[in-house]
């Protein structure tokens, strides 16, 4: 979701974010929200995690919608594991909020150290485009990068 904002930001005000760190969103709080500014339209964001989190922000959305009113967020990001996947693969036993907490700082570190914070500066990324996606929502990148769903019969045990 950080990712994701940074490169919003940039794609729609052209210039990079001053400050590329979502603080309020991070942490093991179940639901956590927070306001970005893009040239003075306030995108409000939203992240749960742990699946009995989910449904409180799904709630305050319904009843937005039902009430007429604007929606509480224009982003809500949705991990299905306590801190996301942090926690590692399938949350092993043993992954505890300590190792959690140990495991995010260090992914928070490494970022904060990076000379490029955003994707879109990435030099490989920038290569990828430049010489086979053409662009960003090019028909080559939306066939290859973008999920397609389709029916399927219920799996039966």
């Amino acid at each position: 979701m950080e990712a994701a904002l940074r490169t919003a930001h940039f794609l729609v005000t052209k210039r990079d974010l001053e400050d590329v760190n979502f603080t309020e969103v991070r942490g093991l709080q179940g639901v956590k929200e927070s306001k970005v500014n893009f040239d003075g339209a306030e995108i409000r964001i939203a992240v749960a995690h742990w699946m009995c989190n989910i449904e409180t922000v799904l709630n305050r959305v319904r009843e937005a919608r039902a009430k007429g009113a604007e929606l509480p967020y224009h982003f809500i990001e949705v991990m299905a594991c306590r801190g996301g996947c942090v926690g590692g693969g399938g949350q092993p036993y043993g992954a505890d909020d300590e190792v959690r907490r140990k495991r995010a700082a260090g992914i928070y570190q490494d970022d904060a150290t990076c000379a490029k914070r955003c994707s879109y500066q990435n030099p490989f990324i920038q290569k990828l485009y430049a010489e086979f996606l053409g662009a960003p929502g090019s028909h080559k990148a939306h066939e290859l990068l973008h999920t397609h769903y389709r029916e399927r019969p219920q799996y039966k045990i």
